[in-house]
């Protein structure tokens, strides 16, 4: 998959959405409702396989169910995306950034969805500010070389 990471938000998480595990005794208070957890993995397992409709879905059902889980947010976001409603993923970023800040990962999912939508130059200055807190991050760097080698022609990638 590549270009999206749907983790790292927490100290305890730091793998791609193939690849999802969470420690969740490392914010008890963020993850205190766990009904949100079994929408949760449903929309990480749709969103593995490709059906981004059912993983808006369930990330929404988890946001609803707790409001303040970041993971729930960032597959919403990103589903949001891969659906190509822009509007509505930009406002489940902003929620985003209220809750954890400008972390690297999201800092990339937020330079995607800029890419996504043709802006690339928008897109390349937020990979840039992902990449300089977190420098080794191989799926930031992955980004900002689509944004590097792909012609400004306002066309939208479809790489993650």
């Amino acid at each position: 998959m590549g270009g999206l990471l749907l983790c790292s938000l927490l100290p305890a998480c730091t793998n791609t959405l193939d690849e999802l595990t969470v420690d969740h005794s490392a914010e008890p208070s963020v993850f205190a409702t766990l009904p949100a957890e079994k929408p949760l993995a449903q929309g990480k397992r749709y969103y593995r396989e490709g059906q981004f409709g059912l993983a808006e879905q369930a990330f929404r059902r988890a946001v609803e169910l707790n409001k303040s889980d970041p993971e729930a947010w960032l597959g919403l976001a990103a589903s949001y995306d891969q659906l190509r409603r822009f509007d509505q993923a930009r406002r489940a970023y902003d929620v985003l950034i209220k809750l954890v800040g400008p972390t690297p990962i999201v800092l990339n999912n937020l330079g995607y969805h800029y890419m996504l939508q043709g802006e690339n130059e928008k897109a390349r200055q937020t990979l840039l500010a992902a990449q300089r807190n977190d420098p080794e991050n191989v799926v930031v760097r992955h980004n900002i070389d689509l944004i590097e080698t792909r012609p400004d022609d306002g066309a939208p990638s479809r790489g993650r």
